[in-house]
C-alpha cells in the first residue's frame, strides 16, 4: 500500500490520497498545483520581490527574529505535524525541525547584514592608484526551492530564510509525502510579518516541481535524489540559471585503534539511526581497525539491545518509522542483497513484527564489502554496516571508494590525526569524534562532492549564493583617459617599457600587488 495514491479529480489538478506511515490509515488529500498555478505564483513572487528588495536588512532581520519566536511558541504544533506525516521519533523532530530552525533563523537575522554589506576591495598594482573597487550583493530575484520528505520543515525554512534575507522572493515545494509540514513555513513567515508573495509554498508532486524549475525562476535550490538532481541541473544549464544541488550520500565512519570506543559506539548508532536513518549525511559505512573491532562490535550490540521503537514510547522512542513505503522497499532490498552475498546480520534485518506501520528494526550487519548494494548505494535507513580493516590507510581507501561524497566522521583521541584523516576523506565535510554535524552549524558551508551534489548552502557562502556579486569600479581622479584613442606605436612602446620596469628590472610591480 502506497503512502500516497492518485484519486479522481474534478479539474486539471492531480489529487493524491495520503496515509500515515505509522498506521497506514488515510490522513488527508493533497491537491497538486498545476503548471498554471506555478506560473501564477512565480508572477506574484516577481511583483513582491521588487518591493522586498528595497527593504533594509534590519527590516528583514526583524521578520526572521519574529519567525524564530513563533517557531518556539508553536513547537508542539510543528512536532505533531511532522511526526504525523513522517513517523519520526519526537526527539528527532524537536532537534531537527524546531531547535535547528530556531538556531538558523537567529544566526541569519544577526549575521546576514554583515555578510552582504557592500565592501571595498583593494585594487592591486598601478590600477590601484587610479581606481576604487566596490562589491555589492544584489538579490537574484525569484528563487525556486524544492525540498524533500526527510526534513520537511527544517530544509524549507533554512533555505527560504537565506534567500529571503538576501532580498529574493521564493516559490517553494515540499515533498508530496510531507506537504503539510512544508506548508507550515509559509504560515509562520506570514505570521511573522513577511509580505504576501515573498514566500509561497505550493502543494504538489514531481510535476509541480518540474514546473517550478522550468517556470522562469532566477535560481533553483534542490535537495533530493541524484537522478532528479541531474534533471534539475540539465534544465538549469539549458536556461543558463544557477542551481545548488544537495543530493545523496553514503557516508563513511572510520574508527581508529585509539578511539574512545564507548563514545564511538554511541556515535555509530545516532549517526546511522537518527531520523530513522533518513538524512543525507547519515553514517552508512563503518570501518573499524582490527585491533578494536571485536570490542567495538560488542559495545554496539549491547547499546542496540536497549533501543525503543514505536510511538507508544512517546518522547522516549529512539528510532521512528520509515517515512515512505518506497524507501522501505529500498532498505529491504539492500539488506536482502547483503544477506544473499554472505553478510552476517547480528540484530534486526526485518520489519518490526510488533508494530503495524512502516517500522524497520535497528539493524547491525558485518562481513560486508563493496560487492553489496548496501555498501555502495544510499540505503537511507536505520542500518549499521561494520567492516573490519587492517589499518587506517585501508579504512581511508575504502571510505574514498564511493561515487558519493557528502560527509564523514573519524574517531580517535589524537585530534591532530583525526584532522589529517578528515582532510584526506574525499567528501564535502567531515566531523572528528562526532556524527555528521556540519549542517547543524550555520557558519559551515554545506555541500557535496561527486554524486552528492553541486554547490554549497549555509553560512556566508550559502547566503551570498542567493546574490549576484557585482563589482563596481570607480575612477579616483578623472582627467584624460590613459587608454583613449587614437592608438599609436609610441604608446605601445611606452607600455613595453613600463612592463619591463615593473616586473623585470625592479620589484615595484610585485610590491604594488
Amino acid at each position: 500500500m502506497s503512502l500516497y495514491e492518485p484519486i479522481e479529480s474534478n479539474d486539471s489538478r492531480r489529487r493524491l490520497q495520503l496515509r500515515s506511515p505509522v498506521t497506514l490509515e488515510p490522513t488527508g488529500e493533497l491537491v497538486c498545483a498545476n503548471a498554471e498555478d506555478v506560473a501564477q505564483a512565480i508572477g506574484k513572487a516577481r511583483q513582491a520581490q521588487r518591493a522586498w528588495a528595497k527593504t533594509s536588512m534590519k527590516e528583514r532581520a526583524a521578520v526572521l527574529e519574529r519567525a524564530m519566536k513563533i517557531v518556539i511558541e508553536r513547537q508542539d504544533d510543528i512536532i505533531d505535524t511532522v511526526v504525523g506525516e513522517t513517523g519520526k521519533a519526537r526527539t528527532d523532530a524537536m532537534g531537527m525541525e524546531v531547535f535547528s530552525v530556531a538556531d538558523q533563523l537567529c544566526y541569519y537575522a544577526k549575521n546576514a547584514e554583515k555578510f552582504l554589506k557592500p565592501r571595498k576591495r583593494r585594487v592591486h598594482g598601478l590600477m590601484g592608484l587610479m581606481k576604487q573597487l566596490r562589491v555589492v550583493y544584489k538579490p537574484l530575484g525569484v528563487v525556486g526551492l524544492i525540498t524533500p520528505w526527510n526534513g520537511p520543515f527544517v530544509l524549507l525554512m533554512n533555505q527560504a530564510a537565506q534567500a529571503i534575507m538576501a532580498g529574493n522572493a521564493v516559490v517553494a515545494k515540499g515533498s508530496e509525502v510531507t506537504p503539510f509540514s512544508a506548508s507550515m513555513a509559509e504560515d509562520i513567515f506570514r505570521q511573522a510579518g513577511l509580505p504576501e508573495g515573498v514566500l509561497q509554498v505550493l502543494m504538489g508532486d514531481g510535476e509541480t516541481g518540474a514546473a517550478i524549475v522550468e517556470g522562469g525562476v532566477d535560481k533553483v535550490s534542490f535537495t533530493g535524489s541524484v537522478a532528479t538532481g541531474r534533471k534539475v541541473a540539465e534544465s538549469c544549464a539549458r536556461q543558463l540559471i544557477p542551481c545548488t544541488l544537495e543530493l545523496g550520500g553514503n557516508d563513511a565512519m572510520i574508527v581508529c585503534a585509539d578511539a574512545d570506543l564507548d563514545r564511538a559506539a554511541d556515535g555509530a548508532w545516532v549517526g546511522s539511526c537518527m531520523n530513522t536513518g533518513h538524512y543525507c549525511c547519515g553514517t552508512e559505512r563503518i570501518y573499524v581497525v582490527k585491533e578494536v573491532y571485536d570490542d567495538f562490535l560488542k559495545r554496539v550490540l549491547e547499546k542496540g539491545a536497549a533501543l525503543r521503537q514505536g510511538q507508544q514510547h512517546g518522547w522516549e522512542e529512539d528510532v521512528g518509522a520509515v517515512f515512505w513505503d518506497r524507501q522501505m522497499a529500498i532498505i529491504e532490498a539492500h539488506v536482502e542483497d547483503a544477506r544473499a552475498k554472505g553478510a552476517r546480520i547480528h540484530m534486526g534485518g526485518r520489519r518490526n513484527p510488533d508494530l503495524p506501520g512502516l517500522y524497520y528494526e535497528p539493524t547491525v550487519i558485518t562481513n560486508v564489502d563493496n560487492s553489496m548494494d548496501i555498501m555502495v548505494l544510499e540505503t537511507f535507513g536505520p542500518i549499521l554496516c561494520i567492516q573490519k580493516v587492517d589499518s587506517e590507510e585501508e579504512a581511508l581507501r575504502l571510505a574514498n571508494d564511493s561515487e558519493f561524497g557528502l560527509n564523514g566522521n573519524v574517531w580517535t583521541q589524537d585530534k591532530d590525526k583525526g584532522y589529517r584523516l578528515a582532510t584526506a576523506i574525499d567528501t564535502g565535510s567531515c566531523s572528528v569524534n562526532d556524527m555528521a554535524v556540519s549542517y547543524g552549524i550555520p557558519a559551515a558551508p554545506f555541500g557535496g562532492k561527486k554524486n552528492s551534489g553541486v554547490g554549497q548552502v549555509n553560512g556566508k557562502k550559502g547566503l551570498r549564493g542567493y546574490c549576484h556579486e557585482m563589482p563596481i569600479v570607480i575612477d579616483r581622479f578623472g582627467g584624460k583617459m590613459q587608454n583613449a584613442y587614437p592608438y599609436s606605436a609610441k604608446s605601445a612602446e611606452g607600455m613595453k617599457k613600463l612592463m619591463n620596469f615593473l616586473w623585470v628590472k625592479t620589484p615595484i610591480g610585485k610590491w604594488l600587488s
